[in-house]
Formats: C-alpha cells, sequence, structure tokens
C-alpha cells in the first residue's frame, strides 16, 4: 500500500535507491517467570509526593498498559504508564511486589529506600 501518510515518517532523502525501512516486527511478551521487574519509590521532580515506579516489563505498550491498570486498580489508586515504567501514585511497594508474584512475575526486587 502507498499511502501518503506512510511518507511523512521520514525525510526526504536524494539518494534514488533508498527505500524506507519496514516496520518491525511487534514486540511479543516475555512470559512473565522469565521477566526481570524492578520496584522502587521516587520523589524527585513530584512536588513532595512519593510514586512507586515499576519497570523492566518486556512486551508491547498495550499488555504494559494493561498491567499497569491492573496494578492501579488492586492499589486502589491513580497513576501512569510511559516511557516503559508503570506509575503508581504512593507507597505500594510490598502490595505491587505481592500482585505481581500472583501474576506469575517470579523475578521481582524491591529497590531503593
Amino acid at each position: 500500500m502507498n499511502d501518503w501518510k506512510d511518507k511523512l515518517k521520514f525525510a526526504y532523502s536524494t539518494n534514488p535507491e533508498y527505500t524506507p525501512e519496514e516496520q518491525e516486527e511487534p514486540i511479543e511478551t516475555v512470559e512473565p517467570s522469565k521477566q526481570i521487574i524492578r520496584v522502587w519509590l521516587e520523589k524527585k521532580n513530584r512536588g513532595g509526593k512519593v510514586v512507586s515506579i515499576v519497570s523492566g516489563f518486556v512486551g508491547p505498550d498495550e499488555d504494559l498498559k494493561n498491567l499497569g491498570k491492573i496494578l492501579k486498580s488492586r492499589c486502589g489508586v491513580g497513576g501512569s504508564v510511559k516511557d516503559g515504567e508503570i506509575i503508581v501514585q504512593g507507597d505500594f511497594r510490598d502490595r505491587i511486589l505481592s500482585i505481581l508474584n500472583e501474576l506469575g512475575y517470579k523475578n521481582v526486587k524491591k529497590a531503593g529506600g
């Protein structure tokens, strides 16, 4: 398909043999027991409020968002998912660890304070 919107994804090239790269294969979610997940607290640049950060998830953004939704709802708080990290408002490290263990994530580490 030669859609004009696809051509907006790259800069103009003067090379006559240049062809745009094809999209990469979609990332598959690694089995939960084989993932290395880290959970820690962070206060910096948050107005003194504490958040729990979950990182290390390997898989597509949609699966990361689903995991973030599960963690936020089970903790009963808000948060967000961005830059490959799940941000949960408040100090919920221990609860997040137990939830991840229930979901099959065995290699989960609590980092920091």
